[in-house]
C-alpha cells in the first residue's frame, strides 16, 4: 500500500538539466575554469555543497564553493523568471496524484530555487513537504533526501513511491526503500543498471497515474 508520493523536481516536473548546464558552464568559462563533457552528468543529484565543491576542485573555479553556489543560484533564478521550463503534463500529474494522499518533493535544487519553481508554477499548495538535499548530509545517490521527505511526511519509506528521472535519483529512492517510478531523462538517460532498480519505467508524465503508483496497473517493466 502506497500512502504518499515523493516527486523529484529537476527532470521530472521541469526540464531544468540544460538550464543548470547552461548556468554552470557559462560561469566556468567566464571565470577561466576547465569545463569538460562529463561535468553535467557528474553533478546530477549532487547537493549544492557537493556540486559547488566539485566546480571548485574539478572544474578549477578559483572562488570558494560558497560564492560559486550563490552565483549559480542567482543565475538560475534569473533564467527561471524569464522562462520556467515546466514539462508537459507536470501540473496534471501532480493534481492526479494529490487526490487522496500527501505529496512530497525531494530535490537536489537549492531551497530558494525549489520554492521559486513551485511559486512560478503555482504548485505550492499540492506539496505537504519539500526537502532540498542541501538540508541533509548527502546528495543523491545517497538516500538521505528521500528518507528526510518520508520522515517529514510521517510515512514509512516503504509506503512511499518516488517519481524519478536520473540514474542518481533512481538509486537514491531505491536505497531509501521506496517504490520507484522512473520516467527516464531523455537528455541524460539513466544507465541500464539504474533502470533495473526501478519498479516501473514510464515514457512520460501522461502515463503517471494512481494505479501505476500503487502497482495495480499493467506497465512496461
Amino acid at each position: 500500500m502506497i500512502d504518499a508520493v515523493v516527486f523529484d523536481l529537476d527532470g521530472v516536473l521541469i526540464d531544468s538539466e540544460r538550464v543548470w548546464d547552461t548556468a554552470r558552464e557559462q560561469l566556468v568559462r567566464e571565470r577561466g575554469g576547465r569545463w569538460h563533457g562529463r561535468a553535467q552528468r557528474d553533478m546530477m543529484g549532487m547537493s549544492s555543497n557537493e556540486w559547488s565543491q566539485y566546480m571548485h576542485d574539478e572544474l578549477r573555479l578559483p572562488e570558494p564553493p560558497e560564492e560559486i553556489n550563490e552565483e549559480v543560484v542567482r543565475r538560475m533564478a534569473g533564467l527561471y523568471r524569464e522562462h520556467l521550463p515546466l514539462l508537459p503534463g507536470a501540473r496534471e500529474a501532480v493534481e492526479r496524484l494529490s487526490e487522496g494522499r500527501p505529496l512530497g518533493l525531494a530535490t537536489s535544487s537549492n531551497r530558494p530555487i525549489l520554492e521559486l519553481v513551485l511559486e512560478l508554477a503555482e504548485l505550492e499548495e499540492y506539496f505537504y513537504v519539500t526537502v532540498s538535499s542541501e538540508e541533509v548530509g548527502r546528495g543523491k545517490p545517497a538516500p538521505d533526501v528521500y528518507l528526510e521527505a518520508a520522515r517529514r511526511l510521517g510515512v514509512a519509506p516503504e509506503r512511499c513511491a518516488a517519481i524519478e528521472d536520473s540514474h542518481n535519483g533512481i538509486r537514491s529512492a531505491h536505497a531509501a526503500g521506496m517504490r520507484v517510478v522512473a520516467i527516464p531523462n531523455r537528455q541524460f538517460t539513466p544507465d541500464a543498471e539504474a533502470l533495473g532498480l526501478a519498479d516501473v519505467v514510464l515514457d512520460s508524465l501522461e502515463e503517471l497515474s494512481p494505479e501505476v503508483v500503487d502497482g495495480s496497473a499493467a506497465s512496461r517493466p
